[in-house]
């Protein structure tokens, strides 16, 4: 995505204070050099973050603390050093039992800061820990390689409830409780900017939260090396004002996808989509993916409801006009521009599921082209576009 669009300054309540989050911004950054998006740098010291916040202050205490330590012990060698040079004293020395006051101070001295940082941070979990009520409840699925992000309190009136793939759409203000599973290895979830990082693991689902009072686009990454395409499994954070977050539910829920016009290249993308191609081997999309008030209730991928809607592709590989352009390679032979999908080819190619060897079907370049037009008119209405005028936080020369 053109990171250079969109874009507003953060409020200027966010902008004070923000000189101790530097330090953890380019610590941040430095962590997650090798798989964070080119354009957009992401931030551990991230203030408008109630998760953060919390952190960072007892950091505060815990590096003031090293320092105070590293300064006096270094003093104390210094100092011995000094005094008991062997040049300044040439008789044995003296034979004592110890000096008892001092092994007591040695002892005491470290108990007490370990049980003052204990205290902090059992503080900072019941804090932190704890689901609040009035949360936004929203599930996370990671697989090889992508998410689906599900709203269990938001039915959608075509059936099921709403979800979308690789961007989830959060309110600002309001604490968010995810609860996050994997669907085959261990992943890890992790948005730095507006939260801790915590593991997807298979049949396990564990809840915490997650919060941000500064609306805009925030970068999420896979922290768990998980296979081939660790460091492409993205996704996208939209943190949209109580307003704008409302208008996106109400019109997701309300949402079916709309009717192709006949003879129209959504219409025989359409068709392409929900039977495939069976004299050559062509698989069908809605196998795998699901399509809001549509017969397509796959499973198997990401939730293709509002793909016209969404801005990334190939869980964030590719963003805005890229991710346009490439929709075409990514349906043909996903395997091939993304190492380790177990996206089938369509191409004639073969490609590997659970470590055997399938040969693909094959469509056409036109046909490819009218599968695309069709996932490209699932859009929600124009109101509910989640991305209109939202800011990247964190885009070269945009918010920070």
């Amino acid at each position: 995505m053109n990171t250079n669009h969109h874009q507003r300054p953060g409020h200027s309540r966010f902008r004070r204070s923000r000189a101790l989050p530097l330090a953890l911004t380019a610590l941040g950054g430095a962590l997650l050099t090798g798989c964070q998006q080119v354009n957009q740098t992401l931030s551990i010291g991230d203030m408008s973050s109630g998760y953060n916040r919390e952190i960072f202050w007892m950091s505060v205490w815990a590096i003031a603390l090293s320092i105070i330590i590293f300064i006096g012990v270094s003093y104390a060698l210094f100092y011995t050093v000094n005094k008991f040079r062997e040049d300044k004293h040439d008789a044995p020395p003296a034979q004592f039992h110890g000096n008892n006051r001092l092994e007591v101070i040695l002892v005491v001295v470290p108990v007490i800061i370990v049980v003052f940082l204990s205290v902090l941070t059992v503080r900072s979990m019941a804090r932190l820990n704890p689901t609040p009520q009035n949360v936004v409840n929203i599930d996370v699925l990671g697989r090889q390689f992508w998410w689906n992000f599900a709203y269990p309190e938001a039915p959608a009136a075509a059936g099921g409830v709403v979800t979308n793939g690789n961007e989830i759409i959060i309110p600002t203000r309001q604490q968010v409780a995810l609860t996050i599973t994997s669907g085959d290895v261990i992943h890890g979830f992790w948005a730095p900017n507006i939260g801790g990082q915590r593991a997807a693991m298979p049949a396990v689902k564990k809840t915490w939260q997650v919060d941000t009072d500064r609306p805009g686009a925030y970068q999420g990454n896979c922290s768990q090396l998980c296979g081939a395409s660790h460091a492409n499994m993205r996704y996208k954070v939209v943190a949209l004002e109580p307003e704008r977050y409302n208008t996106f539910i109400t019109a997701a829920r309300a949402y079916r996808a709309p009717e192709p016009a006949p003879g129209s290249a959504e219409a025989r993308g359409y068709t392409l989509f929900m039977q495939g191609k069976t004299s050559t081997g062509a698989l069908s999309c809605a196998a795998c993916h699901r399509v809001q008030g549509t017969p397509a209730a796959g499973a198997a991928g990401p939730d293709l409801s509002f793909f016209g809607t969404r801005r990334t592709l190939g869980a964030g590989m590719w963003e805005g006009e890229r991710a346009r352009e490439m929709l075409h390679e990514w349906i043909k032979h996903s395997p091939q521009v993304k190492p380790g999908s177990l996206m089938p080819t369509y191409d004639g190619s073969e490609y590997r599921v659970n470590g055997k060897i399938q040969k693909g079907g094959i469509l056409t370049d036109a046909e490819i082209d009218d599968v695309s037009a069709y996932i490209r008119s699932l859009k929600l209405p124009e109101e509910a576009d989640y991305w209109q005028g939202t800011p990247v936080i964190g885009a070269k020369g945009g918010s920070q």
